[in-house]
């Protein structure tokens, strides 16, 4: 299954991630984690040092990589260059998968020990001084996205992505990629904000959304919770001496985690495998296929100089079958 943790700058999403991360890990689940976010911080979370971080490699720089190994023998992509971050994928077209070894896996992802296991680590690379004025950060994203589009999961397998902050999500598709979506929201009128802007872009595409209320300290913030959430609230989570070491670099073993702490990634779990128990694979190919016309319409076919539209395969969905088959030539 595919989550997503998403909320304004500040307010522990990725702190988050990185705790639901290990706890997956100690439940002796498969765990692809990929940094989306303009601040790349997720791989300091997990316990990489500053060198260890900056030395993971960037999916953008491997673009031409992805897109060759992914395009595979769909007769309908003329080319590597004429996919873009929303192409679908079709008959003949390579897929990812959380358990395998791959190309896309050995350019782009490193593996991280945790206290419980081992995780696999993919970042978008950080937004460097020579972008600035010449490129938008969802540019780097891309990658991400295409990836996701080609990624087949099972139920209990997790891909966990760290978003990038605020509403920036929504300026593609990919906020459609996941079964669930959990926004980090502290109590205050800005942390809502985003929950606000969030609930209303991802209403009419039926995505799933729950808010994990954080640095919750007292009853008073847990009734603001609820009175601005309601039933979306779903946990909320408070002080934390063990994210505090954590911050500080030496984290003790996840195991000594506080015990209402642990419970509350628990109920993330849980929500995550409810939902996934409902994709629509149907769907989820439809909304798929809906950006990438929108794109393509858009920019993708001016740029490209291809009619992108014919990319669609309308005889292909995806679903679990495919997590186990491969369809690669």
């Amino acid at each position: 299954m595919k989550i997503a943790f998403v909320g304004k700058g500040g307010s522990g999403k990725t702190t988050l991630s990185s705790l639901f991360i290990r706890h997956l890990t100690a439940n002796e689940a498969p765990v692809l984690a990929v940094d989306a976010d303009i601040n790349q911080h997720l791989g300091a979370a997990l316990g990489l040092d500053d060198a260890e971080s900056a030395a993971l490699p960037a999916m953008g720089a491997h673009l031409p990589l992805i897109k060759e190994y992914l395009r595979g023998s769909n007769p309908r992509i003329a080319s590597a260059e004429t996919m873009i971050k929303t192409t679908p994928p079709g008959t003949g077209s390579r897929l990812l998968r959380i358990r395998e070894d791959n190309p896309v896996y050995g350019a782009c992802a490193r593996h991280v020990a945790l206290d419980d296991g081992e995780i696999r680590l993919m970042a978008t690379g950080p937004f460097t001084e020579s972008d600035l004025g010449v490129a938008c950060y969802h540019s780097k994203v891309g990658a991400v996205e295409l990836c996701l589009n080609h990624l087949v999961d099972g139920p209990e397998e997790f891909v966990v992505v760290d978003m990038t902050a605020g509403s920036d999500s929504f300026a593609s598709g990919m906020f459609t990629r996941f079964d669930m979506t959990f926004l980090v929201a502290e109590p205050t009128r800005k942390g809502i904000s985003v929950y606000r802007q969030y609930k209303d872009y991802a209403r009419d595409f039926g995505v799933a959304l729950k808010v994990v209320g954080n640095k919750v300290r007292d009853a008073d913030d847990l009734e603001f919770l609820r009175a601005e959430a309601g039933d979306d609230l779903l946990v909320t989570v408070g002080h934390s001496d063990w994210v505090r070491a954590m911050e500080k670099g030496r984290p003790p073993r996840f195991e000594m985690l506080e015990a209402e702490n642990r419970l509350a990634l628990q109920f993330l779990q849980n929500a995550a495998e409810d939902s996934y128990a409902h994709r629509d694979w149907e769907r989820y190919m439809r909304q798929m296929v809906h950006f990438h016309l929108k794109n393509a319409a858009s920019w993708g076919n001016e740029r490209t100089g291809a009619d992108l539209a014919s990319q669609v395969d309308p005889a292909f969905v995806l679903s679990e079958q495919y997590a186990e088959v491969s369809t690669a030539s």
